[in-house]
């Protein structure tokens, strides 16, 4: 079976815009990946004008035990900030906006020729769902567990040095915290030194590029459970019941969190006994290893890894090898004993 193209599930999910930052090949496969938009040619620090940048970061899906995280940077030239982006646009913290005006505000943003198009640029992280799981449970003897915290750290990090190896010419970094502001801005300042960086609390309420950041970063996340669901989480449609769920396109495993009671009662319905869900799934929440150590769940125990030689050096040349006739304990003969002297 092919996978679906974002243009097929789009026609089949007419409700929302599947941005290009969604990949179902990538996403269906369980892997990370980032995505960056063209860069305009006004934002090259090569360029005639060159204009200074500033540049915005943050994420959405933090906490859902479904879906990835998504880490989303958005930079543009800094006079344009508040004028295109505030007055222009409305863009604002992308959690008092609405679905439908985060998604037209995104399609804006990826179609050619429009203002924000021509101006700005963006790109996303999806950290998936099965990275995040592998490295908080991350063994000790592979350098132990990659928290959160670190693996958003890293995310932004490489977002950002991302943009400086297209050539822009950042003067501005502003980012919503993770954790405490003061030392998550000392961190990315020793990284960034030529930059201005500002790390605040409710910063995609604050700085206009933090809030466009984070509706790339939200709308990322929605369509790509869009699309888990469309291709994993919805059940196969009986023939009398196809008309019906072509109406209804509402995810049943809901926003993804642990307290929508939608999303426990989907995991709890669609759960393997032995390999539990999807790459969908993050299988470190709390909420999937309660399920996968309950009673539904199959207890897997792993055998130390044996490689079948259990022989000891000393034990080629035991005497009881040499009793049996051992070939290696008699290779130079036999020991001689008292008697012989």
């Amino acid at each position: 079976m092919e996978e679906p193209t974002p243009a097929e599930i789009e026609n089949e999910i007419p409700s929302i815009f599947i941005p290009p930052s969604v990949i179902p090949s990538s996403l269906l496969s369980g892997r990370s990946y980032t995505h960056f938009s063209p860069v305009p040619p006004s934002l090259l620090a090569s360029a005639a004008k060159s204009v200074p940048v500033c540049l915005g970061v943050d994420e959405a899906g933090r906490g859902p035990v479904l879906g990835p995280m998504v880490y989303g940077i958005f930079y543009l030239p800094l006079p344009l900030s508040d004028p295109l982006l505030r007055q222009t646009h409305h863009f604002d913290d992308s959690k008092v906006l609405t679905p439908q005006v985060r998604s037209s505000l995104m399609q804006t943003l990826s179609t050619a020729g429009s203002d924000l198009h021509q101006s700005c640029g963006w790109a996303t992280t999806l950290l998936s769902a099965g990275d995040i799981s592998a490295g908080m449970m991350r063994p000790s003897n592979a350098g132990g567990s990659y928290n959160l915290n670190a693996q958003a750290m890293d995310a932004t990090v490489q977002l950002i040095q991302g943009i400086y190896d297209r050539g822009v010419n950042i003067q501005e970094i502003y980012v919503d915290t993770i954790g405490q502001p003061a030392v998550y801005q000392k961190k990315l300042e020793r990284i960034f030194p030529t930059a201005k960086i500002t790390v605040a609390k409710k910063a995609d309420s604050l700085y206009p590029c933090v809030s466009a950041a984070s509706v790339c970063a939200k709308v990322t996340r929605d369509a790509a459970l869009e699309v888990l669901w469309k291709t994993r989480g919805r059940p196969p449609a009986r023939e009398e019941e196809k008309d019906k769920n072509e109406e209804d396109t509402d995810m049943e495993w809901g926003s993804g969190y642990p307290s929508d009671q939608r999303c426990v009662t989907w995991l709890r319905g669609n759960m393997h006994p032995v390999f539990g869900w999807g790459p969908e799934c993050r299988f470190s929440w709390g909420t999937a290893k309660d399920m996968l150590e309950g009673p539904k769940g199959v207890k897997v125990d792993w055998p130390v890894d044996d490689d079948g030689d259990t022989h000891r050096l000393t034990d080629f040349f035991s005497a009881k090898d040499q009793e049996e006739g051992d070939e290696l304990g008699t290779w130079f003969g036999t020991p001689a004993g008292l008697e012989a002297f």
